[in-house]
């Protein structure tokens, strides 16, 4: 089996319900697991650090997971119009993947979660795929093709899926059905690349 990495930071768990929507969309894909990882919460006091193991949920990200998936799909929630500080400092530390080049040609994708209608969902989405194109990877959005993207009135956008979660409400069909597609599209991606 092949996987995709579904890498994310959640504070609330409205990123991480998109993840393991996200996660059941590669699973669709025959051939094609998922790998659900997140990041440890960054602090400003020196002496805070995270358990070595997250109490609940998905196991922290190690630069191990980047190298073997087949695809990467990350998310993350919208802070000030760009990704969470601790899922950035994990992408900053993968230094020695892209010297080696290891990212290279895999399919990549992003997801958001906002609070507030205007909280910069295409913003951070668009910052988000940065680094990822740094690393060489072949990234990846959602077409208009996605009847959802046209119906939709909380989030998603052809930059990737997105939802807006003012009261942790599950997600609505139209931001699930774009969190699925995006995991399938990655997923088929990987999969042709692979055998290619």
């Amino acid at each position: 089996m092949s996987e995709v990495l579904v890498l994310y930071y959640s504070q609330s768990g409205s990123t991480a319900e998109m993840a393991r929507t996200i996660a059941r969309g590669i699973e669709e894909v025959d051939g094609m697991q998922a790998r659900l990882r997140t990041v440890p919460a960054v602090s400003s006091v020196c002496e805070a650090s995270a358990p070595l193991v997250p109490e609940s949920g998905a196991p922290y990200a190690e630069l191990q997971d980047l190298q073997e998936c087949s695809g990467l799909i990350m998310g993350s929630p919208t802070h000030f119009g760009n990704m969470a500080a601790s899922l950035k400092h994990f992408i900053d530390g993968t230094g020695s993947l892209w010297m080696s080049g290891a990212m290279i040609d895999k399919p990549a994708a992003v997801f958001t979660s906002t609070a507030s209608m205007h909280g910069g969902q295409e913003s951070t989405l668009l910052s988000m795929l940065l680094p990822l194109m740094h690393h060489g990877m072949v990234v990846m959005g959602l077409p208009y093709s996605e009847a959802a993207l046209h119906k939709t009135i909380t989030g998603g956008t052809p930059y990737g899926a997105s939802r807006l979660n003012s009261g942790n409400a599950p997600l609505d069909d139209d931001e699930k059905d774009l969190c699925l597609a995006l995991g399938r599209r990655v997923a088929e991606a990987a999969k042709k690349l692979q055998g290619a």
